[in-house]
C-alpha cells in the first residue's frame, strides 16, 4: 500500500490522485512543500485553536535535533517505549493532532506507515522538514481538521491522538471521528487531560494569570526549559493560555468507548493499583470503579506535575463490520 492510499478527500472521502485531486468529486488540493492542505472551512472554535498554535508550534524541536537524539529522548519516556513495543512492525498508524510530528517520526521504524494530521501548517512543515532531514520516507503529513480529517476510514491499525480532543468544542463527537479511522480490531490510543490530575495545573494557572504569566510556581517543565526560550514559551502557551480546554475522568472516557463500539483495555498510567503493564494492548487485570477514583486522586501528585494528561487504550470491536453489513 502507498501512503497516498491512506489519505482521502475531506469533502467526499474519495481517493486522491498523485496530483492531490479527488478521483470522485474532482476537488483539488494544494500540496506546497509536500504537505497537502486538506482543511475545509472551520467553525470559530477550531479556527481560534488553529491560530493559537500558529503562534507557537507545539511541541518544539530542540536545537540540532537528529533522529538518534529524537529517539533517545523518546526512549526516556516509559509510555513511548511501551507504545513502540506494542505496535506491529508493519502497522498503518494515524497520529491525529500530531503537532510537529515527533511521535510520528519516533514510530516510523521497520515497515510501518505513519500519517500525521494537524490543523497547524507551520507545525506540520517542521515535522516534514525533520522527516526529510532524517531520511524517513514512510511518513506523510497532512493539514486537516479532525471533524473532516482527510484520512481513509477503517484504514488504520493504530489511531493515536494525544492532547487533541480536549481542545475541541465537542470532545465526545471528536472521539467518534477517531474511531471511524480505525479498522475493525484496530487500536485507539487517546490522550486527554484528567479532571482530577489537572487540578494542580489549574491552580498554577490561576497564579500565572494574576501575575501576568511572569510567575508560574512549581512547574518542572518550565524549569527544565529555562535555557530554551522557544520550547519554554510553547509549553507556557499550551498549558496556561489555551483558548479551549476540557477535562475528563476515566469513567467518562470509558462511556465514550462503549458508545462508539470500542472495547476498553486499560489506561496509562494504569488505573489498577500496583500494576505496571508490559503490553499496552492487553486488557487490565480489572476495572473497579473505586480503585479508578483512588488512582486519579493519586495522579494529582504524579501526572499533575506535567499537566495531568492520561491515556486510555481500546480496541475497535470486530462486530462493527457485521453491523454495517447487516444494516
Amino acid at each position: 500500500m502507498d501512503l497516498r492510499e491512506l489519505v482521502a478527500c475531506p469533502a467526499c472521502g474519495g481517493t486522491l490522485s498523485a496530483e492531490w485531486s479527488c478521483t470522485r468529486c474532482a476537488a483539488r488540493f494544494d500540496a506546497a512543500d509536500g504537505v497537502p492542505n486538506l482543511r475545509l472551512p472551520a467553525d470559530g472554535v477550531t479556527e481560534t485553536v488553529r491560530c493559537f498554535y500558529e503562534g507557537a508550534p507545539f511541541p518544539g524541536y530542540p536545537p540540532r535535533e537528529s533522529l538518534q537524539s529524537l529517539r533517545a529522548r523518546a526512549e526516556r519516556n516509559a509510555f513511548a517505549r511501551l507504545l513502540d513495543r506494542a505496535i506491529a512492525g508493519n502497522a498503518r498508524i494515524a497520529d491525529v493532532g500530531c503537532g510537529t510530528g515527533q511521535m510520528c517520526l519516533y514510530l516510523a521504524s521497520a515497515d510501518r506507515m505513519v500519517v500525521g494530521a494537524d490543523l497547524t501548517r507551520v507545525a506540520l512543515l517542521l515535522g516534514a522538514a525533520a522527516a526529510a532531514r532524517f531520511g524517513l520516507e514512510r511518513v506523510q503529513f497532512v493539514e486537516a481538521d479532525l471533524r473532516q480529517p482527510g484520512l481513509q476510514r477503517g484504514a488504520f491499525d493504530v489511531v493515536y491522538s494525544s492532547g487533541v480532543v480536549h481542545h475541541t468544542r465537542d470532545p465526545r463527537a471528536s472521539f467518534g471521528k477517531l474511531v471511524e479511522l480505525a479498522r475493525p480490531g484496530g487500536i485507539i490510543v487517546l490522550g486527554v487531560y484528567n479532571a482530577i490530575a489537572r487540578i494542580p495545573t489549574r491552580l498554577r494557572r490561576a497564579v500565572a494569570r494574576v501575575s501576568g504569566y511572569r510567575v508560574v510556581p512549581f512547574d518542572p517543565i518550565l524549569r527544565d526549559r529555562a535555557h530554551d526560550p522557544e520550547r519554554r514559551e510553547a509549553w507556557l502557551r499550551d498549558q496556561y493560555r489555551h483558548p479551549e480546554e476540557h477535562r475528563h475522568t476515566i469513567a467518562e472516557v470509558q462511556r465514550w468507548f462503549a458508545e462508539h463500539g470500542v472495547e476498553y483495555l486499560r489506561t496509562y498510567p494504569s488505573a489498577v493499583l500496583d500494576d505496571a503493564p508490559e503490553d499496552l494492548f492487553t486488557p487490565a487485570a480489572d476495572n473497579w470503579g473505586l480503585e479508578s477514583w483512588l488512582t486519579q486522586i493519586a495522579w494529582m501528585r504524579t501526572l499533575g506535575r506535567e499537566g495531568g494528561l492520561f491515556f486510555t487504550i481500546g480496541r475497535k470491536e470486530e462486530s462493527q463490520r457485521r453491523r454495517r453489513v447487516q444494516g
